[in-house]
């Protein structure tokens, strides 16, 4: 492959099973990859590489993956505007540049910031379930919000993680963590109020984010204290959190490069 574009996309995960292609599963890799196939007329060769993957059920914003061809796009204006009228109308092309072949969408990737979209203490709309998570418990916002910030900085985030092992790197930083009232995200059909955790780290493990928002829900409900989230995030910590906050409140929010 001798031609490389950075393309940047946003899409609704609900419907989908993540974004790495599985047998007989509808995922956003599937989809991309066929109609990049019908865009080249099925006779281009390509190769698609994401920044990272996400679960089932989990949205971005705005994410990117890497595309190899083998022959130059000529003209990315009139590339995307094809490609975004064959894409199904939950995913969305939003940019597009050309990047030499030192690029390595995974290694430049500096940035990842998730946003956990939620409501609580009611029954939402049924229009919310998409995007946005709503605990029916109360919770203590003002409790959860000085918890967030207990993430902050490097910890030992093994007993946030699903899936681990003997090798994992778990020992990761957050650059920030805030919960703050939601202002960014509006419908007609959401709560009056809504809440967002934001979330900005280089990476993260296995449904990290979840379990960290799990734990703030726990915090919220009074089920642990501030005290047991510090020290769960200490080098020596053997202390698994096991509620998983559920998927589809998950948003990719954005990717930086470097």
């Amino acid at each position: 492959m001798n031609y490389f574009y950075l393309i940047h996309i946003q899409y609704l995960g609900f419907r989908y099973h993540g974004w790495q292609k599985q047998p007989k599963l509808k995922t956003v890799h599937l989809m991309i990859d066929k109609t990049l196939n019908y865009v080249f007329g099925g006779v281009l060769k390509f190769k698609t590489l994401a920044v990272g993957r996400t679960d089932a059920m989990v949205s971005a914003n705005e994410t990117a993956f890497e595309l190899f061809v083998e022959t130059p796009i000529l003209n990315a204006d009139i590339f995307l505007e094809h490609f975004n009228y064959y894409l199904p109308q939950d995913i969305k092309a939003l940019s597009m540049k050309e990047v030499d072949k030192e690029f390595n969408v995974i290694q430049n990737a500096k940035l990842k910031e998730y946003n956990y979209l939620f409501a609580h203490g009611q029954k939402a709309h049924p229009f919310c379930a998409s995007l946005m998570t709503t605990f029916r418990d109360e919770l203590d916002i003002d409790l959860m919000t000085r918890g967030a910030k207990l993430f902050e900085g490097t910890h030992n985030f093994k007993g946030y993680c699903s899936k681990v092992t003997d090798i994992g790197l778990y020992t990761r930083e957050i650059v920030s963590c805030d919960l703050v009232e939601n202002t960014t995200i509006s419908a007609s059909f959401f709560p009056e109020k809504s809440y967002i955790l934001k979330v900005k780290g280089e990476g993260f493990g296995y449904n990290q984010i979840r379990t960290m928002m799990g734990a703030l829900v726990q915090l919220g409900k009074h089920e642990i204290t501030l005290t047991d989230i510090s020290e769960s995030l200490k080098p020596e910590s053997t202390t698994t959190m096991d509620y998983i906050a559920p998927a589809s409140g998950l948003i990719l929010n954005l990717v930086e490069f470097q």
